[in-house]
């Protein structure tokens, strides 16, 4: 059993995006793990493994337009299912 069961990935455009601040915000706010925010201040891609992947989402829509979004279940995925 994961703890964390989505692995979400999602590209997020905007003005003035910063890595440090949206990687402290995600950690202190949203229960996760392997988070990547990498990028520059218009483009910055996320990975993050949560349960919660809509609170991600609605966050990371609050800085910008995301789209390229991918949620995978990695316990479907573990089984051999589709995720």
């Amino acid at each position: 059993m994961l703890e964390y069961k989505y692995d979400t990935q999602l590209l997020i455009e905007g003005d003035a995006l910063s890595e440090d601040a949206i990687n402290a915000y995600i950690t202190t706010h949203i229960p996760g793990d392997c988070l990547l925010a990498v990028g520059d201040e218009r483009l910055i891609k996320i990975h993050f493994h949560t349960n919660e992947p809509w609170t991600l989402l609605a966050y990371c829509a609050s800085l910008g337009e995301i789209y390229d979004i991918v949620v995978e279940d990695m316990d479907r995925q573990s089984r051999g299912l589709k995720g």
